[in-house]
Protein backbone atom coordinates (compact mmCIF):
# COMPACT_ATOMS: atom_id res chain seq x y z
CA UNK A 1 0.00 0.00 0.00
CA UNK A 2 1.33 3.29 -1.01
CA UNK A 3 -0.88 5.72 1.14
CA UNK A 4 1.42 8.75 1.57
CA UNK A 5 2.31 10.12 4.82
CA UNK A 6 -1.00 12.18 5.49
CA UNK A 7 -2.81 9.65 5.77
CA UNK A 8 -0.55 7.52 8.04
CA UNK A 9 -2.26 9.17 11.11
CA UNK A 10 -5.66 7.72 9.89
CA UNK A 11 -4.38 4.21 10.84
CA UNK A 12 -4.87 5.54 14.71
CA UNK A 13 -7.89 7.79 14.05
CA UNK A 14 -8.70 6.93 17.88
CA UNK A 15 -6.02 9.52 18.78
CA UNK A 16 -6.51 12.21 16.60
CA UNK A 17 -8.93 15.18 16.65
CA UNK A 18 -8.72 16.97 13.88
CA UNK A 19 -10.06 20.44 12.76
CA UNK A 20 -9.16 20.74 9.64
CA UNK A 21 -7.79 17.53 7.16
CA UNK A 22 -4.84 20.37 5.77
CA UNK A 23 -3.61 20.06 9.19
CA UNK A 24 -2.24 16.55 8.49
CA UNK A 25 -0.74 17.64 5.06
CA UNK A 26 3.08 18.18 4.38
CA UNK A 27 4.25 14.85 5.91
CA UNK A 28 6.96 12.54 5.04
CA UNK A 29 6.45 9.91 2.38
CA UNK A 30 6.45 6.28 4.36
CA UNK A 31 9.03 4.23 3.56
CA UNK A 32 7.29 1.24 4.37
CA UNK A 33 4.94 0.01 1.81
CA UNK A 34 4.01 -3.28 3.75
CA UNK A 35 -0.21 -4.48 3.51
CA UNK A 36 -1.59 -2.26 6.57
CA UNK A 37 -5.10 -1.35 7.07
CA UNK A 38 -6.65 2.40 7.91
CA UNK A 39 -8.64 2.23 11.39
CA UNK A 40 -11.75 4.28 10.09
CA UNK A 41 -15.09 3.67 10.20
CA UNK A 42 -17.77 5.36 7.83
CA UNK A 43 -20.26 4.57 5.11
CA UNK A 44 -19.87 6.57 1.96
CA UNK A 45 -22.22 7.24 -1.18
CA UNK A 46 -21.66 8.60 -4.12
CA UNK A 47 -22.79 8.66 -7.68
CA UNK A 48 -21.90 10.11 -10.94
CA UNK A 49 -20.24 8.80 -14.30
CA UNK A 50 -21.29 5.44 -15.54
CA UNK A 51 -17.98 5.67 -17.52
CA UNK A 52 -15.72 4.87 -14.77
CA UNK A 53 -17.79 2.88 -12.96
CA UNK A 54 -15.78 -0.69 -14.08
CA UNK A 55 -12.77 1.23 -12.99
CA UNK A 56 -14.35 2.42 -9.33
CA UNK A 57 -15.62 -0.85 -8.71
CA UNK A 58 -12.59 -2.61 -8.79
CA UNK A 59 -11.01 0.01 -6.94
CA UNK A 60 -13.44 0.16 -4.27
CA UNK A 61 -13.39 -3.74 -3.69
CA UNK A 62 -9.36 -3.49 -3.27
CA UNK A 63 -9.62 -0.71 -1.02
CA UNK A 64 -12.13 -2.97 1.25
CA UNK A 65 -8.69 -4.76 2.47
CA UNK A 66 -6.89 -1.62 3.20
CA UNK A 67 -9.93 0.11 5.17
CA UNK A 68 -12.52 -2.63 5.95
CA UNK A 69 -14.20 -0.51 8.48
CA UNK A 70 -14.95 1.76 5.22
CA UNK A 71 -18.21 0.67 2.79
CA UNK A 72 -18.05 3.15 -0.43
CA UNK A 73 -21.18 2.74 -2.53
CA UNK A 74 -20.37 4.17 -5.89
CA UNK A 75 -23.84 4.12 -8.54
CA UNK A 76 -23.34 5.00 -11.66
CA UNK A 77 -26.51 6.90 -12.46
CA UNK A 78 -24.54 9.34 -15.22
CA UNK A 79 -22.86 12.53 -14.89
CA UNK A 80 -25.92 14.59 -14.82
CA UNK A 81 -27.55 12.73 -11.87
CA UNK A 82 -24.63 12.74 -10.20
CA UNK A 83 -24.06 16.21 -10.26
CA UNK A 84 -27.44 17.02 -9.64
CA UNK A 85 -27.53 14.99 -6.48
CA UNK A 86 -23.91 16.00 -5.30
CA UNK A 87 -25.30 19.89 -5.49
CA UNK A 88 -28.36 18.11 -3.27
CA UNK A 89 -26.25 17.02 -0.22
CA UNK A 90 -27.57 12.99 -1.05
CA UNK A 91 -23.80 12.27 -1.61
CA UNK A 92 -20.38 12.69 -0.52
CA UNK A 93 -18.64 12.77 -3.64
CA UNK A 94 -19.80 12.55 -7.31
CA UNK A 95 -18.29 11.35 -10.25
CA UNK A 96 -18.28 13.11 -14.09
CA UNK A 97 -16.99 13.27 -17.35
CA UNK A 98 -18.02 16.93 -17.60
CA UNK A 99 -17.71 19.87 -15.84
CA UNK A 100 -19.67 21.46 -13.54
CA UNK A 101 -22.09 24.14 -15.09
CA UNK A 102 -24.56 27.12 -14.49
CA UNK A 103 -27.02 24.98 -14.31
CA UNK A 104 -26.03 21.98 -12.23
CA UNK A 105 -26.73 23.99 -9.22
CA UNK A 106 -23.18 23.13 -7.77
CA UNK A 107 -21.21 26.45 -6.20
CA UNK A 108 -18.04 27.11 -7.12
CA UNK A 109 -15.77 27.40 -4.76
CA UNK A 110 -17.73 24.29 -2.84
CA UNK A 111 -16.11 21.54 -4.66
CA UNK A 112 -12.79 20.20 -6.02
CA UNK A 113 -12.32 18.07 -9.27
CA UNK A 114 -9.60 15.06 -8.98
CA UNK A 115 -9.09 13.91 -12.17
CA UNK A 116 -8.99 10.20 -11.51
CA UNK A 117 -8.16 7.84 -15.32
CA UNK A 118 -8.82 8.57 -19.00
CA UNK A 119 -10.31 6.34 -21.32
CA UNK A 120 -10.86 5.98 -24.83
CA UNK A 121 -14.62 6.35 -26.05
CA UNK A 122 -15.14 3.95 -29.01
CA UNK A 123 -17.89 4.08 -31.81
CA UNK A 124 -18.97 0.81 -31.98
CA UNK A 125 -21.25 -0.58 -34.22
CA UNK A 126 -23.03 -3.96 -35.51
CA UNK A 127 -21.98 -5.28 -38.89
CA UNK A 128 -21.57 -8.89 -38.78
CA UNK A 129 -19.44 -8.97 -42.31
CA UNK A 130 -17.55 -6.08 -41.63
CA UNK A 131 -14.75 -6.92 -39.13
CA UNK A 132 -12.90 -3.74 -39.66
CA UNK A 133 -14.70 -0.03 -40.08
CA UNK A 134 -12.36 3.28 -40.40
CA UNK A 135 -14.15 6.49 -39.72
CA UNK A 136 -13.34 10.47 -40.15
CA UNK A 137 -14.71 12.86 -38.13
CA UNK A 138 -16.65 14.32 -40.44
CA UNK A 139 -18.35 10.80 -41.27
CA UNK A 140 -18.99 10.21 -37.61
CA UNK A 141 -20.84 13.55 -38.18
CA UNK A 142 -23.04 13.01 -40.92
CA UNK A 143 -23.97 9.55 -38.99
CA UNK A 144 -24.85 10.70 -35.94
CA UNK A 145 -26.87 13.35 -37.78
CA UNK A 146 -28.85 11.06 -39.29
CA UNK A 147 -27.41 12.67 -42.69
CA UNK A 148 -25.53 9.49 -43.72
CA UNK A 149 -28.40 6.95 -43.27
CA UNK A 150 -26.98 3.48 -45.22
CA UNK A 151 -23.70 1.84 -44.80
CA UNK A 152 -23.02 1.94 -48.45
CA UNK A 153 -23.41 5.71 -48.21
CA UNK A 154 -19.95 7.33 -50.63
CA UNK A 155 -18.50 9.06 -47.48
CA UNK A 156 -18.02 5.99 -45.44
CA UNK A 157 -16.63 4.34 -48.30
CA UNK A 158 -14.33 6.98 -48.83
CA UNK A 159 -13.37 6.21 -45.66
CA UNK A 160 -13.08 2.06 -46.51
CA UNK A 161 -11.79 1.82 -49.57
CA UNK A 162 -10.97 -1.62 -49.42
CA UNK A 163 -14.40 -2.88 -47.72
CA UNK A 164 -17.72 -4.58 -48.83
CA UNK A 165 -20.26 -2.16 -47.38
CA UNK A 166 -23.86 -3.44 -47.08
CA UNK A 167 -26.79 -1.55 -47.69
CA UNK A 168 -28.28 -1.70 -44.41
CA UNK A 169 -29.76 1.20 -42.70
CA UNK A 170 -27.85 2.62 -40.12
CA UNK A 171 -29.92 3.23 -36.40
CA UNK A 172 -28.00 5.56 -34.03
CA UNK A 173 -27.69 4.72 -30.74
CA UNK A 174 -27.07 8.12 -28.16
CA UNK A 175 -27.24 8.46 -24.57
CA UNK A 176 -30.64 9.06 -23.40
CA UNK A 177 -29.98 10.14 -19.63
CA UNK A 178 -27.51 13.33 -19.16
CA UNK A 179 -24.38 12.03 -19.38
CA UNK A 180 -20.26 13.01 -19.46
CA UNK A 181 -19.55 10.67 -22.40
CA UNK A 182 -21.85 12.46 -24.54
CA UNK A 183 -20.16 16.11 -23.87
CA UNK A 184 -16.81 14.50 -24.57
CA UNK A 185 -17.96 12.63 -27.50
CA UNK A 186 -20.08 15.84 -29.14
CA UNK A 187 -17.04 18.32 -27.73
CA UNK A 188 -14.98 16.27 -30.22
CA UNK A 189 -17.33 16.40 -33.05
CA UNK A 190 -17.69 20.12 -32.55
CA UNK A 191 -13.74 20.30 -32.70
CA UNK A 192 -12.83 17.81 -34.83
CA UNK A 193 -15.98 18.70 -37.37
CA UNK A 194 -16.95 21.72 -39.15
CA UNK A 195 -19.98 19.81 -40.19
CA UNK A 196 -21.26 18.92 -36.78
CA UNK A 197 -24.33 21.24 -36.17
CA UNK A 198 -26.03 20.06 -32.75
CA UNK A 199 -23.56 21.54 -30.33
CA UNK A 200 -21.73 19.85 -26.98
CA UNK A 201 -23.39 18.95 -23.50
CA UNK A 202 -24.58 16.55 -21.01
CA UNK A 203 -27.71 16.29 -23.31
CA UNK A 204 -28.07 17.39 -26.96
CA UNK A 205 -31.02 17.64 -29.43
CA UNK A 206 -30.69 14.28 -31.32
CA UNK A 207 -32.21 13.48 -34.34
CA UNK A 208 -36.07 11.79 -33.81
CA UNK A 209 -35.13 8.62 -36.00
CA UNK A 210 -32.41 7.97 -33.25
CA UNK A 211 -32.44 5.45 -30.43
CA UNK A 212 -31.65 6.84 -26.30
CA UNK A 213 -30.17 4.31 -24.09
CA UNK A 214 -29.73 4.73 -20.18
CA UNK A 215 -25.80 4.86 -19.50
CA UNK A 216 -23.57 3.36 -21.42
CA UNK A 217 -24.37 -0.02 -21.03
CA UNK A 218 -28.00 1.23 -22.29
CA UNK A 219 -26.49 2.29 -25.57
CA UNK A 220 -24.23 -1.10 -25.90
CA UNK A 221 -27.45 -3.36 -25.60
CA UNK A 222 -29.18 -1.07 -28.27
CA UNK A 223 -25.76 -1.83 -30.98
CA UNK A 224 -26.08 -5.45 -29.65
CA UNK A 225 -28.95 -5.90 -30.52
CA UNK A 226 -29.44 -4.21 -33.51
CA UNK A 227 -28.02 -4.83 -36.71
CA UNK A 228 -26.61 -2.05 -38.14
CA UNK A 229 -26.56 -0.20 -35.42
CA UNK A 230 -23.75 2.52 -34.28
CA UNK A 231 -23.17 4.50 -31.07
CA UNK A 232 -20.95 5.40 -28.56
CA UNK A 233 -19.59 3.70 -25.69
CA UNK A 234 -16.57 3.40 -23.24
CA UNK A 235 -14.07 0.85 -24.09
CA UNK A 236 -14.81 -1.23 -20.55
CA UNK A 237 -18.68 -1.67 -21.58
CA UNK A 238 -17.76 -2.39 -25.60
CA UNK A 239 -15.62 -5.26 -24.36
CA UNK A 240 -17.79 -6.69 -21.72
CA UNK A 241 -20.64 -6.55 -24.67
CA UNK A 242 -18.47 -8.22 -27.41
CA UNK A 243 -18.90 -4.80 -29.57
CA UNK A 244 -16.74 -4.40 -32.50
CA UNK A 245 -15.56 -0.67 -32.67
CA UNK A 246 -13.65 1.48 -35.30
CA UNK A 247 -10.49 3.14 -35.99
CA UNK A 248 -10.81 6.25 -35.93
CA UNK A 249 -8.88 9.17 -38.16
CA UNK A 250 -6.85 11.48 -35.47
CA UNK A 251 -5.58 14.91 -36.31
CA UNK A 252 -2.65 14.03 -37.70
CA UNK A 253 -4.41 12.08 -40.36
CA UNK A 254 -3.73 8.47 -38.88
CA UNK A 255 -6.77 5.55 -38.04
CA UNK A 256 -6.25 4.79 -34.72
CA UNK A 257 -8.00 1.87 -33.18
CA UNK A 258 -9.21 2.99 -29.84
CA UNK A 259 -7.07 1.64 -26.61
CA UNK A 260 -5.00 2.57 -23.85
CA UNK A 261 -1.61 3.01 -25.41
CA UNK A 262 -3.60 5.45 -27.78
CA UNK A 263 -5.52 7.33 -24.52
CA UNK A 264 -2.06 7.83 -22.94
CA UNK A 265 -0.32 9.20 -26.09
CA UNK A 266 -3.08 11.57 -26.11
CA UNK A 267 -2.89 12.48 -22.32
CA UNK A 268 0.49 13.62 -23.15
CA UNK A 269 -0.05 16.39 -24.90
CA UNK A 270 -2.89 17.77 -22.88
CA UNK A 271 -2.91 21.19 -21.53
CA UNK A 272 -3.56 21.23 -17.50
CA UNK A 273 -5.86 24.07 -16.17
CA UNK A 274 -5.63 25.68 -12.53
CA UNK A 275 -8.86 23.55 -11.54
CA UNK A 276 -7.05 20.18 -13.22
CA UNK A 277 -9.40 20.09 -15.62
CA UNK A 278 -8.31 19.15 -19.10
CA UNK A 279 -9.06 18.63 -22.69
CA UNK A 280 -7.07 15.38 -24.99
CA UNK A 281 -9.68 15.33 -27.30
CA UNK A 282 -8.60 15.33 -30.73
CA UNK A 283 -5.33 15.76 -29.36
CA UNK A 284 -1.99 16.12 -31.39
CA UNK A 285 0.42 13.37 -31.95
CA UNK A 286 0.67 10.39 -34.40
CA UNK A 287 -0.87 7.55 -32.69
CA UNK A 288 -3.30 9.62 -30.33
CA UNK A 289 -6.67 8.51 -30.06
CA UNK A 290 -9.08 11.34 -31.07
CA UNK A 291 -11.79 10.34 -28.76
CA UNK A 292 -10.01 10.16 -25.39
CA UNK A 293 -11.82 11.17 -22.19
CA UNK A 294 -11.14 12.41 -18.85
CA UNK A 295 -13.20 11.90 -15.77
CA UNK A 296 -12.98 13.63 -12.53
CA UNK A 297 -14.47 13.00 -9.13
CA UNK A 298 -16.00 16.21 -7.36
CA UNK A 299 -14.85 16.32 -3.83
CA UNK A 300 -16.09 18.84 -1.33
CA UNK A 301 -14.19 21.39 -0.26
CA UNK A 302 -15.48 21.00 3.17
CA UNK A 303 -17.04 18.52 5.40
CA UNK A 304 -19.26 18.54 8.13
CA UNK A 305 -18.48 15.60 9.55
CA UNK A 306 -14.54 15.21 10.07
CA UNK A 307 -14.85 10.83 10.10
CA UNK A 308 -16.27 11.66 6.82
CA UNK A 309 -14.18 13.93 5.17
CA UNK A 310 -11.04 11.50 6.29
CA UNK A 311 -12.96 8.27 4.62
CA UNK A 312 -13.31 10.38 1.36
CA UNK A 313 -9.85 11.25 1.47
CA UNK A 314 -8.47 7.82 2.18
CA UNK A 315 -10.60 6.07 -0.25
CA UNK A 316 -9.79 8.89 -3.71
CA UNK A 317 -6.10 8.82 -2.32
CA UNK A 318 -5.55 4.97 -2.47
CA UNK A 319 -7.75 5.53 -6.10
CA UNK A 320 -4.47 7.73 -6.92
CA UNK A 321 -1.64 5.63 -5.57
CA UNK A 322 -2.27 1.75 -5.78
CA UNK A 323 -5.61 2.15 -7.30
CA UNK A 324 -3.88 3.27 -10.51
CA UNK A 325 -2.08 0.27 -11.10
CA UNK A 326 -4.95 -1.30 -11.39
CA UNK A 327 -6.79 0.97 -14.16
CA UNK A 328 -4.85 -1.08 -17.22
CA UNK A 329 -7.03 -4.04 -15.99
CA UNK A 330 -10.36 -2.68 -17.02
CA UNK A 331 -9.48 -0.86 -19.80
CA UNK A 332 -8.36 2.70 -18.79
CA UNK A 333 -5.01 4.54 -18.67
CA UNK A 334 -3.81 5.89 -15.19
CA UNK A 335 -3.07 9.14 -14.96
CA UNK A 336 0.32 10.50 -15.89
CA UNK A 337 3.10 10.98 -13.11
CA UNK A 338 2.56 14.71 -13.04
CA UNK A 339 -1.11 14.94 -13.10
CA UNK A 340 -1.28 12.59 -10.63
CA UNK A 341 0.92 14.52 -7.91
CA UNK A 342 -1.49 17.34 -8.56
CA UNK A 343 -4.60 15.49 -8.09
CA UNK A 344 -2.92 14.29 -4.87
CA UNK A 345 -2.36 17.27 -3.91
CA UNK A 346 -6.11 18.29 -4.96
CA UNK A 347 -6.88 16.26 -1.42
CA UNK A 348 -4.43 18.38 1.01
CA UNK A 349 -7.09 21.59 0.40
CA UNK A 350 -9.97 19.40 1.70
CA UNK A 351 -11.27 20.46 5.35
CA UNK A 352 -13.42 19.51 7.71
Amino acid sequence: MKLRGRVLPLMAASAIAIGGLAACGGGEDPTDNSESTLDLEAELTASGASFPDAYYQVVIEKFADVAPGVVVNYEATGSGTGKEQFSQNLTDFAGTDSLVGDDDGVKADSFFYVPTVAAPITVSYNLPDVEALQLSADTIAGIFQAEITTWDDPAIAEDNPDAELPSTAITVAHRSDGSGTTTNFTTYLDDASEDWKLGAGDTVEWPASTQGGEKNTGVAQIIQQTEGAIGYVDLADAKASDLAFASVKNSAGNYIEPSIEGTTAALEGAEINDDLSYNPLNADGDEAYPISAPTYLLVRASYDDANTAKAVTAFIEYLLTDGQDLAAEVDFAPLPESLREKALAQLDKVKS
